[in-house]
């Protein structure tokens, strides 16, 4: 396939499948689906089979490609430098400590990167080595050229945090999981994953957003302020008292599949 200017590839990574998209960036964002692959199992075996059926058949070589990974397969933390810090070691140590805690493991068996600061704290985020080389292996057996591999919350933080009122909080909801930034002021406090049952409403919003705002020491959120197709529950408005839900990218990749909305992730400029 004859590649126009301005046309990348983005490849949408989830834990049941993988999208494909080409998309523009010089023609009003527009996209087309090339392929979609449920995987056959979990684990990098199936994943590995997934991304080459993906790409079989597929003329693309030689393409830039934008890879997004659902927030299941990443983890994402906020880091506080510790006080006088000013060497670049010294701050890894630290986002490595707050890691472990978090999670219980080192982060040696993670890529680790982060918006690094020695005076103020900052948003890190790791993805899994095996996962980064099984990608860049089959990117180079088709011949593609990886730009760049990013959590899905932190393409829509990258673009939307500008856009965050005073009193809200910013999330991004996807096929169940809502990947909640907790802000006070306009400083990252701290990034929480939640499952979202497929009845939730305003008051399951609520509840998990003052339970967070508990353990952090914060004021509940006035509202959240969402990317991703909201459930029907949530799109309707909120009572008195309850957390308020205002969508940021309303009608933005609606019409594809879960998958193919990861994908489009990546088409953002």
């Amino acid at each position: 396939m004859r590649r126009a200017f301005g046309q990348v590839l983005c490849l949408g990574v989830a834990t049941g499948a993988v999208s494909l998209l080409a998309a523009s960036r010089w023609r009003g964002g527009k996209v087309k689906v090339l392929a979609e692959q449920a995987l056959a199992g979990t684990g990098s075996e199936a994943l590995g089979a997934a991304l080459r059926a993906l790409l079989a058949g597929q003329d693309v070589a030689g393409w830039p490609v934008t890879v997004v990974l659902a927030d299941e397969l990443c983890r994402l933390w906020q880091v506080a430098p510790p006080p006088g810090a000013s060497r670049l070691p010294d701050i890894e140590a630290s986002a490595a400590l707050r890691f472990h805690a978090l999670y219980g493991e080192g982060p040696a068996a993670w890529q680790v990167t982060a918006d690094w600061h020695s005076a103020e704290p900052f948003f890190a985020a790791a993805v899994p080595r095996t996962l980064l080389a099984l990608i860049d292996a089959v990117a180079l057996e088709n011949r593609l050229h990886v730009v760049q591999v990013v959590p899905h919350f932190v393409t829509a933080w990258n673009r939307w945090c500008r856009a965050i009122r005073a009193g809200a909080w910013f999330g991004q909801l996807h096929d169940g999981l809502l990947t909640v930034a907790a802000i006070e002021g306009r400083q990252l406090r701290a990034v929480r994953a939640l499952q979202m049952p497929p009845a939730a409403d305003h008051y399951w919003l609520t509840q998990m957003m003052g339970r967070e705002a508990l353990l952090l020491g914060l004021e509940a959120p006035a509202q959240v302020q969402l990317c991703g197709p909201l459930p029907a529950a949530l799109a309707r408005p909120a009572g008195t008292g309850q957390v308020s839900v205002a969508r940021v990218d309303t009608g933005q990749g609606d019409e594809l599949s879960t998958t193919g909305r990861l994908a489009f992730a990546g088409s953002a400029p």
